[in-house]
């Protein structure tokens, strides 16, 4: 009998997933992290029902630019799911992607879910893993994946700060003997940059521009910071102008960027001070020691750990992996899993 308890574990490859706003990475154990797709699913409405055409990488191409029958939506809002059958669709299309195996082998998921996620929507990540095929559906919270992502000893009596950007929200916590001391979610990201960007050009230069110049916009020139000469590198971006409706190309600069941006980065800041002011004093003695970890593609915006520096005088770093740190974390928690099963949430 012990045997057959054993047989779906042979048959599997047991799979880590950070299910993403802007991306989806997936780990498999002993293989590492195989597929990084941005989380946008495209489907064609026919009679009322949903048919998917296109996930990920393909979808992406189609925001923004979808003639009436077509929609392409992004499942996940604010690190959770929005709309639950679009987002079973895509954990099942990424999972067949990577496990091109037998049908009968069905795989144990552990995904990563933001520290602020309420019951319900914990719920329903573990309901669409499970319908998509897992054998179980484990949860592990994202500061702590963050962390172990980017190599911050955890386990150790001792306190870590990490502050993990990602497109939807911002978790920051602090972090000692392998849990969470405090932490906190805050719905800031790189979403909210792209709309802060699309809001200042539309007040300042009346022009409007989509989600994907945007973002464009945010990872060529993107800045936390006002440059230096007070102008700065600059682009040439092309959107449609309001007075007269007619498609226009002009010009910004790194310092209209940071002007834009300086609300959700503020705000960041923000976050990760009220952390400071509510950690126990001996844990805030190790962070100006150890300094804070930024992790996240929210951490590759221009300057943002010198912003953070000014404004809490420790010591900021950036992890090398910063935009896998959460999928790399969740797959050592995988492969990990006895020394780590505290941190993960197999029940609720």
């Amino acid at each position: 009998m012990a045997l057959f308890d054993k047989m779906p574990g042979l048959f599997s490859s047991d799979m880590a997933i950070d299910l993403g706003t802007a991306n989806t990475l997936v780990y498999v154990k002993g293989r590492g992290i195989v597929l990084s797709e941005p989380s946008v699913v495209a489907y064609h409405i026919k009679d009322g029902v949903k048919k998917v055409l296109a996930v990920g990488e393909d979808a992406k191409l189609m925001l923004g630019r979808t003639p009436g029958s077509i929609e392409a939506i992004r499942p996940m809002r604010d690190g959770v799911i929005a709309d639950f059958d679009v987002a079973e669709e895509m954990i099942k299309h990424f999972i067949r992607k990577v496990h091109k195996r037998s049908t009968f082998s069905k795989p144990k998921i552990i995904v990563c879910v933001p520290h602020g996620a309420t019951p319900v929507e914990k719920r329903a990540i573990r309901q669409s893993v499970l319908s998509a095929g897992a054998r179980r559906a484990g949860l592990i919270a994202e500061p702590i994946a963050a962390a172990i992502g980017a190599g911050m000893p955890i386990t150790d009596p001792t306190g870590n700060m990490v502050v993990d950007i990602g497109g939807g929200t911002t978790e920051v916590a602090v972090l000692s003997l392998g849990d969470i001391v405090y932490a906190r979610s805050v719905r800031v990201g790189g979403d909210r940059m792209d709309e802060a960007i699309i809001n200042y050009l539309r007040r300042q230069q009346n022009l409007l521009v989509g989600e994907s110049t945007a973002e464009r916009i945010k990872t060529s020139i993107g800045t936390a910071r006002m440059p230096d000469d007070g102008r700065g590198q600059s682009m040439m971006i092309r959107g449609r102008d309001l007075l007269n409706g007619v498609p226009k190309e002009t010009e910004i600069s790194q310092a209209q960027v940071a002007e834009a941006l300086a609300e959700p980065v503020q705000q960041i800041c923000e976050a990760v001070m009220t952390a400071l002011e509510a950690t126990p004093p001996d844990l805030a003695a190790d962070i100006v020691d150890r300094g804070v970890m930024l992790t996240g593609g929210g951490a590759l915006l221009g300057e943002l750990d010198l912003a953070l520096r000014e404004q809490t005088g420790l010591a900021v770093s950036i992890a090398d992996e910063s935009l896998n740190c959460v999928a790399l974390g969740t797959g050592k928690a995988l492969e990990y899993e006895k020394q780590l099963r505290h941190a993960i949430d197999y029940d609720s």
